[in-house]
Order: structure tokens, then C-alpha cells, then sequence
């Protein structure tokens, strides 16, 4: 059909076209931007194991395991990120978490309260001391060179927050 007509009219043919694509996409753009939608982000749903409260159970890797979650899943304010926190709960830390919620609705005001808290209440004092001093101490002896780097991670994940590879 373009090729019956005018070089000057194919011009115009094309012309008009890319004029109404370009309306049509700012008619689509404002239409979003009017409507308050934005395009929905997919968010990733980690698995995070549950922590129960035993003796020797690393408080602070498991929570470097939620503060990723939460951030893959896109969680921004305080109540829902102590929400799926205590989700991620079992056992003694469970009852704990729970019971302190039932005595007081309000108990756990910000996630870092709820942190704080939580290592209050179940990270043995000086824990951290002592996991540094060990990682200090740390020698291969008859361990291979895998067996002392896994070692030394996991002294170092109970030292720090952030760990470094």
C-alpha cells in the first residue's frame, strides 16, 4: 500500500506513525505516573533456617541470614521486618520472642530494638571476646588448609556483622 504512493507521502505515512508511538507512550507513561502504580519488582524468597536459642547456636550469623532475606524480599519498615524475624524463630527463642510480644504488644518498637534484644538475651557474654581470641590463636596444626579457612570463617562470621570473603 506505501509503495503506491509518493516518496514525499511515504515520508508523511511515517512521519504520523512515530508521532502517535511517542502520544501513545507518554499517554502510557503519565496514565502510570496518575495512577500511582509502579511496575511491581519481583522479590527473591530466601530460605532462612530457624533459630531455637542453644548453647553454642551462632546468634550472629542467623541474623546476617534474616537482614539478607529481608532485604531480598524487599522489607522496608520495622513491624514486618520483626515480623519475619520472629517468624524465622523456633524453640526457646520462639517462647521468648512470643511471650515478651503477649506480655507487651510494643515490646519490640524497631528491628535493631528486636536485635539488640534478642542478643541480650540469648548470646553468651563475651561470646564475642572469645571468638576472637580463638581466631587469633587459630593455627592449622594437622587440619588441612580447607578444614582451617572453614574454621577461620567461622570465627570471623561471630566476631563481625558484614564478613569479608
Amino acid at each position: 500500500m506505501l509503495r503506491t504512493l509518493s516518496p514525499t507521502e511515504q515520508h508523511g505515512v511515517a512521519l504520523a506513525f512515530r508521532v502517535k508511538e511517542q502520544r501513545d507512550a507518554a499517554d502510557a507513561t503519565a496514565t502510570t505516573a496518575s495512577s500511582g502504580t509502579t511496575p511491581r519488582v519481583q522479590s527473591l524468597k530466601l530460605h532462612v533456617s530457624n533459630y531455637v536459642g542453644k548453647e553454642g547456636e551462632p546468634l550472629l550469623r542467623w541474623l546476617v541470614e534474616v537482614d539478607t532475606a529481608i532485604a531480598a524480599r524487599r522489607i522496608f519498615d520495622d513491624p514486618s521486618k520483626v515480623a519475619f524475624a520472629m517468624s524465622c524463630l523456633g524453640g526457646r527463642a520462639r517462647s521468648w520472642a512470643f511471650g515478651r510480644r503477649l506480655t507487651d504488644a510494643t515490646c519490640f518498637g524497631t528491628y535493631a530494638e528486636f536485635k539488640e534484644e534478642l542478643r541480650q538475651a540469648f548470646e553468651p557474654p563475651k561470646n564475642e571476646f572469645r571468638s576472637r581470641a580463638e581466631f587469633l590463636d587459630l593455627q592449622q596444626g594437622k587440619h588441612d588448609v580447607h578444614a582451617y579457612a572453614q574454621r577461620a570463617r567461622y570465627l570471623v562470621s561471630n566476631i563481625v556483622t558484614n564478613p569479608m570473603e
